[in-house]
């Protein structure tokens, strides 16, 4: 949490502003029990080392934050020593920003003990993504992605791919507390207020009927959300006295729904969409877009190999095989921008769209093998966005780096005839 959690976010601006030769040290290992430094704990932590700026020093540039990834850690008294002996000594020769080549090694005995990068962050704001990497090629391709760039290992070319930022394009619907949450507390100034709910609404986690007036998309159900086109799975009904307010809620109502507790060995999708508007829960809140059928184009992008590494990239990954992005920042969430866009592009976006909605996907840690998966990178790249094949090609190989992530597949065994490398 301390890494990309919402609030630890004053803590990491805290140490932009005031500390310098910041250190990021963390563990990108598939065992569950081996993810922290500290004892008895399945939660990712991080080692953080920094020196308290002097203030009788002249202000000056900021000097990058350096983040290292150990592969494993380390067991013996000796071998911890040994490794940091050899983190003070190497210097980093590779950035975050330098494209996708891969950290600096970090040896140890003449093992790869893991990487290491840096990175310039901003004072406000300031996020650590590239912790717990196993392949640091992996985030400098999404870094450049959040700069409009597609930047592919082993593609020497660097192309143009406009992203922005998801509330740059879209605005979300509400919180899941304002939409059931309980009453508040009533002041003591005032005892005789009515209590009235937080949220409007009553959820039901039901089937609703077809002729259901409120419905939404509220908890996750793997087995049922394998394909793009999702059914809700709740009925609502509106507290007497709050009309007013479910009216409200429901005008932001749609079709596109962001998964915020993305569980990468489980499910598939990282965006679904619903044939009629509905609301969206904690698991899938609603997504809507100014303009006709960017909710079509939201969803093939979401889900392409590239949109499930922008989400991964942009999340919380402290629990093995998770990706959670906080309520407060999905708007900062990296997408493709598609007001870059024209409108014979959405249309066809929306044509691709009807011939994926019922093909099922694996879950996202198997994208390497998923067979749909890609089909629906080809016919993003190749069809959608007018990508020579090769870059196809690229973009299979780094989903084959990405599922070897042991964030992403987090220890789970995969079937058969599916070998992980790891």
């Amino acid at each position: 949490m301390s890494a990309s959690g919402s609030s630890w976010q004053k803590f990491r601006a805290l140490l932009a502003k005031n500390y310098e030769d910041i250190e990021v040290i963390s563990l990108a290992t598939p065992k569950r029990y081996d993810v922290a430094f500290s004892a008895h704990t399945a939660m990712a932590d991080c080692l953080i080392i920094a020196r308290k700026k002097s203030p009788t020093i002249s202000a000056r540039a900021d000097k990058p934050t350096r983040f290292i990834s150990l592969h494993r850690r380390p067991d013996k008294l000796a071998a911890a020593g040994e490794t940091a002996r050899e983190l003070m000594a190497k210097e980093t020769k590779r950035k975050l920003e330098d494209g996708p080549f891969g950290g600096t090694d970090i040896d140890c005995g003449g093992e790869k003990m893991g990487e290491a990068v840096t990175a310039t962050l901003p004072r406000i704001n300031p996020k650590w993504n590239a912790v717990r990497i196993r392949d640091f090629e992996l985030i400098q391709t999404a870094y450049a992605l959040t700069q409009s760039k597609l930047r592919l290992p082993a593609q020497p070319e660097q192309l143009d791919l406009k992203t922005a930022k998801l509330g740059e394009i879209a605005k979300l619907g509400f919180v899941h507390r304002d939409i059931n949450g309980p009453a508040t507390r009533i002041r003591a100034d005032k005892p005789n207020q009515t209590r009235l709910p937080r949220g409007p609404f009553e959820v039901h986690k039901c089937i609703p009927k077809p002729t259901e007036t409120y419905t939404a998309l509220w908890s996750h159900d793997c087995e049922k959300e394998n394909k793009l086109l999702c059914e809700p799975d709740s009925r609502m009904k509106v507290h007497p006295g709050m009309e007013g307010k479910a009216a409200r809620i429901w005008k932001t109502a749609g079709r596109a729904h962001l998964n915020l507790p993305f569980s990468l060995i489980s499910q598939p999708l990282a965006v679904a969409f619903t044939k009629r508007k509905c609301i969206g829960g904690s698991a899938w809140p609603n997504v809507n877009f100014p303009k006709k059928d960017w909710d079509y184009a939201f969803a093939l992008w979401g889900n392409s190999t590239l949109g499930l590494i922008l989400h991964w990239w942009h999340g919380n990954r402290q629990q093995p095989g998770r990706s959670r992005v906080s309520w407060s920042f999905i708007e900062t969430l990296p997408v493709l921008d598609f007001r870059a866009l024209s409108e014979e592009k959405i249309s066809q976006a929306r044509a691709i769209f009807e011939d994926f909605k019922y093909a099922s996907f694996l879950p996202a840690y198997r994208a390497d093998v998923d067979e749909t998966r890609e089909d629906l990178d080809k016919a993003v790249l190749c069809d959608w966005l007018g990508f020579d094949e090769s870059i196809y090609h690229a973009v299979r190989g780094l989903a084959r780096k990405w599922c070897a992530e042991p964030s992403v597949h987090g220890g789970k065994q995969r079937p058969q005839n599916t070998p992980l490398t790891i």
